[in-house]
């Protein structure tokens, strides 16, 4: 179960692929400065993932303008994340969770990924998605067991909104 509102959100120090090259960025960057949307999805290149971050990569003035800065977290490694990114024109910043850590400390990895596939791979991010305010406290929180449902974005921008 995700962690719940009310709880403090756990800091992350995880590597995006940046203009420059691969750069770190820390939840605590936000401290002071906006609230922040933490979207987890499962995988990079996979149909629900991008219609979920082309639809937040289409409507990302609405969440600046909501004082949200918005980042996505996956398992892949920078270098697949930026290929899907430039793929697919996603614009949110895109954070590796490579070793899962995050993941789990949010309480959002799989035990085994699609285990009807047997897959087999355990750590793998559910679909969430976690509020957390200035002062790095989550306002609100979902997580999916099933990677094929989405978000309702119009309640998440609804909760941003009584935050601003």
């Amino acid at each position: 179960m995700a962690l719940a509102p009310g709880t403090k959100a756990p800091d992350f120090k995880l590597t995006t692929l940046g203009a420059n090259g691969p750069e770190y960025v820390t939840l605590s960057d936000q401290a002071g400065k906006t609230n922040t949307l933490l979207l987890f999805v499962p995988m990079a290149f996979t149909g629900g993932c991008t219609k979920e971050l082309c639809e937040i990569s289409a409507g990302l003035n609405d969440f600046t303008g909501l004082n949200a800065t918005v980042l996505a977290i996956s398992g892949d490694n920078p270098f697949a994340q930026a290929a899907w990114a430039e793929k697919e024109n996603i614009k949110v910043p895109l954070l590796s969770d490579y070793d899962h850590t995050v993941a789990k400390a949010y309480d959002v990895a799989y035990d085994s990924f699609l285990p009807e596939k047997n897959l087999g791979q355990a750590g793998v991010a559910k679909r969430s998605v976690f509020i957390v305010d200035r002062e790095g406290v989550i306002q609100y929180a979902e997580s999916y067991d099933s990677p094929s449902e989405l978000p309702d974005f119009a309640i998440i921008k609804t909760k941003l909104e009584a935050l601003k």
